[in-house]
């Protein structure tokens, strides 16, 4: 049995949130190298001391929000219920789910993710998709057709990954103009071409 975790102070979370939302805030005005404690403090209404007490310095900042952003998702990914008798529609549902919390959340997200100023996020994102997809194909191997088609799974999972944080990023950039449900729809309907079934006559 796994431990539970205990659940963290209220006063610790609400203090988190202040100095997450005044960095996005910023990272909106100016370039990451002009953000300092002090411009967070004083955007989040708290004294640098404070800050102190949660984070080091802005890149601890920096990776402790990317963590916190990569559990969220990777939560919201393990309590999705999927079908697993249905394969093809297994990651439907969790892609859905994913993409609505992206859009719950869109100020934050659009700022992380849809500008270049900070990769660390983009790039913990797309490690923990590639985790996702390399464990989805491992189960599937048998099933899957890149061995037949002669395609190297390795190169397989680099380009669904980057296809997938590629659309969610240009999403982003793009003000969101199609709801998470459509742009998942699109987005299963494209992978069979590059993940699963053969085109036809072949």
């Amino acid at each position: 049995m796994d431990k539970i975790k205990p659940r963290m102070d209220p006063r610790i979370l609400r203090t988190r949130q202040l100095i997450r939302d005044a960095f996005v805030e910023l990272l909106q005005e100016m370039d990451l190298e002009k953000i300092s404690v002090n411009r967070i403090a004083e955007r989040a209404t708290i004294n640098r001391v404070t800050f102190y007490l949660h984070y080091r310095d802005i890149p601890d900042m920096l990776e402790k929000m990317a963590d916190d952003m990569a559990l969220d998702i990777k939560r919201i990914s393990e309590n999705t219920r999927v079908n697993l008798n249905t394969e093809e529609d297994a990651d439907w549902p969790v892609l859905v789910n994913v993409l609505e919390h992206i859009a719950e959340h869109a100020k934050f997200y659009k700022v992380i993710l849809g500008s270049r100023r900070t990769p660390i996020f983009t790039e913990r994102l797309l490690k923990l998709l590639t985790e996702s997809i390399t464990a989805r194909w491992e189960r599937m191997e048998n099933d899957s057709c890149l061995t037949t088609e002669g395609i190297q799974k390795d190169i397989a999972i680099w380009y669904a990954s980057s296809a997938l944080i590629g659309t969610i990023v240009s999403w982003l950039r793009n003000d969101m103009p199609y709801t998470p449900h459509f742009l998942a729809k699109q987005f299963s309907l494209l992978r069979p071409h590059f993940q699963k079934n053969k085109p036809k006559g072949k």
